[in-house]
């Protein structure tokens, strides 16, 4: 599926061609879309309430506080991934912050158990040459499928 659109000056960053618009709004449904806006204000903020590197501690006492992502036993943190070429423009991505599973008893890693992400399939639109028109500032929407990890869980190691 392809759709072509003149003057890529015409659009502003992040705007979608008018045709566009009505299967852009289903993208502002999916996670790594929707995170995105949070992520940069709480970048703006500098607030940060967890580890930015590392496997943290299990804090029992501020998990009902706490987001899924920093409760988990199987944490993880976002980072705003960004392609210009690329609809969404902007997606949040989760990275694990163990490569083992915190133990719920003692609030510390374990290896028995691995962290692994769990990923989503995301339609996006990839801005590609126009292949049927060349000249400068056109170019092609082209869907495309990518894996976007959303989530991070415990998993048994696949070698005992």
């Amino acid at each position: 599926w392809q759709m072509l659109w003149p003057m890529l000056d015409e659009l502003q960053e992040g705007e979608l061609p008018g045709r566009l618009l009505s299967r852009a709004r289903r993208w502002d449904r999916n996670a790594p879309a929707q995170l995105v806006p949070v992520l940069e204000e709480g970048r703006r903020r500098k607030h940060r309430r967890h580890h930015e590197h590392g496997c943290p501690a299990l804090q029992l006492q501020s998990a009902p506080q706490s987001e899924v992502h920093e409760r988990s036993i199987s944490p993880w943190r976002y980072r705003i991934d960004e392609d210009e070429d690329r609809y969404p423009r902007k997606l949040a991505f989760a990275e694990c912050l163990c490569s083992g599973c915190i133990d719920v008893k003692t609030g510390r890693e374990t290896t028995s158990l691995n962290s692994v992400p769990v990923h989503q399939t995301m339609m996006v639109l990839r801005r590609k040459p126009c292949p049927r028109n060349p000249s400068p500032g056109t170019f092609a929407f082209e869907v495309e499928y990518i894996t976007v990890p959303v989530a991070c869980t415990c998993a048994l190691p696949r070698s005992a």
